[in-house]
């Protein structure tokens, strides 16, 4: 065995340890050879540094990725597919059943989103998108249900197929019906809350209180006029010149023109039958040479609110209203499903007289009042024009509340995209007002469509192929199922009702008594 010196280790001012001491009596302990180190197996895969390397063309960045790092088996890796994820949104408002890809429950509350900062939603509007069938409607009505324990109410403004009269007989409402030789009558150029008291108000409060009631009624007589049409491919028209019209003849009939402090309230037979006579004063105020210039000028104008009087809708809406609305009962609805004998279009211009009639009434809110605002069939009032548009997209605008009171929650359904697009041609002024539509609703719920359907939603909406497979493959496998798009976010909701609410929202009674 080989004798070596040994030295102290760890250097001259640790002391002599073991082996040095052994060493001077001439005992080596024997050594361990080193190892050789072993080779390494080439990695798999290669870590990139979280700002990428720093090296041209190797994709650094400033700044670190805002990714979540996830470590799972290959068997874990497909529960999370599409691996689409969002921030959970908070437990308030309606519990509307399971976020599938959290696993949680999933909660509806638009108002309280549009407050949160973490939640990109600044409007409380809602478009439900979904083929007839899907849960659309158990959807809707569970929403509402849901909310109502937080102090909501629910005006069903038009329920062109009785969808809700259930509804409102469990919650002790008797719905009111709409139709011809049915007592109840609806007139759309009500004044509404801001008519009344009118004698105590000042003079600035006075005034602006009548500029937001004409301009609504002009926006109403719009939508009704050019919803009128010429022959196929034209509408009767509404310029400037009906506008200037219409407005000096409203304000003679309510007494502004004269001066009067109190409006008096007036009806569209009213108005017809003015511009059919017209005063001195009426073509003075419009700038007529005479009655003759003033009657072949506004011919087209006189007709289309003619029809309206003693066409088919005649008896409806050309009235004082005579009823009286319990604002604080749970529900309100309007059936309109014995009109559906008169057509889309008939439909359509109820519809429109319904929703001109609720926004008078909804333009002053109490403190507090929060509704959600049902708009069924929203499609039949669309295809009335761009007027008709014009007026929906007016109601959509009331979702902020008036002067920071109240606050309604519309809740629009529509079967698919082209509901939208069939209001003009693709660059018509309709069609354009109809797509910014969607820009005043930050939560859509994207129910099951077919292939075509879901690709142009996509094109609509820009939600990318992910989801268009959602919303035609999985979301068309059960009822309630649909992708939630709350701003930016989007969430796989599967609806879930209760037994009882099972049977109060079944819709195909009908169905099931043809069969």
């Amino acid at each position: 065995m080989p004798t070596t010196t040994r030295r102290n280790r760890g250097g001259a001012d640790r002391g002599r340890d073991m082996a040095a001491l052994l060493s001077d009596f001439g005992h080596d302990l024997p050594t361990i050879p080193p190892l050789a180190p072993e080779a390494k197996e080439p990695r798999i895969f290669k870590y990139a540094p979280r700002r990428g390397a720093a090296r041209r063309g190797r994709g650094w960045a400033p700044v670190t990725a805002p990714a979540q790092a996830w470590r799972m088996t290959s068997d874990q890796a497909p529960v999370f597919w599409p691996f689409v994820s969002a921030p959970a949104l908070p437990p308030t408002g309606a519990q509307m059943g399971v976020d599938q890809l959290s696993g949680g429950s999933f909660y509806c509350d638009p108002f309280g989103w549009v407050l949160r900062d973490d939640v990109s939603a600044t409007n409380p509007n809602i478009f439900q998108f979904a083929k007839p069938g899907t849960g659309k409607s158990g959807t809707t009505k569970a929403f509402c249900t849901r909310m109502m324990p937080f102090g909501y109410r629910t005006l069903v403004l038009g329920d062109p197929k009785d969808e809700y009269e259930s509804l409102c007989r469990a919650l002790g409402v008797e719905p009111f019906v709409i139709a011809p030789g049915f007592w109840a009558r609806i007139n759309p150029l009500a004044m509404g809350p801001l008519g009344h008291d009118w004698e105590k108000l000042s003079a600035e409060e006075a005034q602006r209180r009548t500029t937001i009631i004409f301009k609504r009624w002009l926006v109403l007589i719009r939508g009704l006029v050019g919803s009128m049409k010429l022959d196929d491919q034209r509408r009767v028209p509404f310029g400037p010149d009906e506008s200037d019209v219409v407005r000096n003849a409203l304000a003679i009939l309510t007494g502004y023109a004269a001066g009067n402090s109190i409006l008096t309230e007036t009806t569209i037979p009213r108005l017809w039958d003015l511009l059919r006579n017209p005063t001195e004063e009426l073509v003075r105020a419009c700038e007529y040479g005479n009655t003759r210039q003033f009657l072949d000028q506004t011919r087209l104008l006189r007709n289309a609110l003619g029809e309206l009087v003693t066409g088919t809708l005649a008896g409806l809406f050309d009235d004082f209203t005579n009823i009286e609305v319990d604002w604080r009962a749970p529900i309100q609805s309007f059936s309109l499903s014995r009109l559906d004998g008169l057509g889309d279009e008939a439909v359509g211009i109820a519809l429109l007289c319904m929703n001109s009639w609720g926004r008078g009434l909804r333009e002053i809110a109490e403190p507090g009042d929060l509704r959600i605002v049902v708009r069924d069939e929203v499609w039949k009032q669309m295809r009335l024009g761009v007027s008709a548009v014009m007026s929906f997209d007016a109601d959509l605008r009331l979702s902020r509340g008036m002067a920071g009171k109240g606050g309604d929650i519309q809740f629009a359904n529509l079967h698919k995209p082209s509901d939208l697009l069939s209001v003009g041609d693709a660059d018509s002024q309709a069609a354009m007002i109809a797509k910014d539509l969607l820009e005043l609703a930050d939560i859509k719920i994207l129910g099951g469509q077919k292939p075509r359907v879901a690709r142009e939603l996509d094109s609509m909406l820009g939600f990318g192929p992910i989801a268009q497979d959602l919303v035609s493959g999985w979301a068309m496998q059960d009822k309630g199922r649909a992708l939630w798009c709350v701003g930016d976010a989007t969430y796989k909701v599967q609806t879930v009702l209760h037994p009882l609410e099972k049977k109060l929202y079944y819709t195909n009674e009908a169905i099931e008594a043809a069969g």
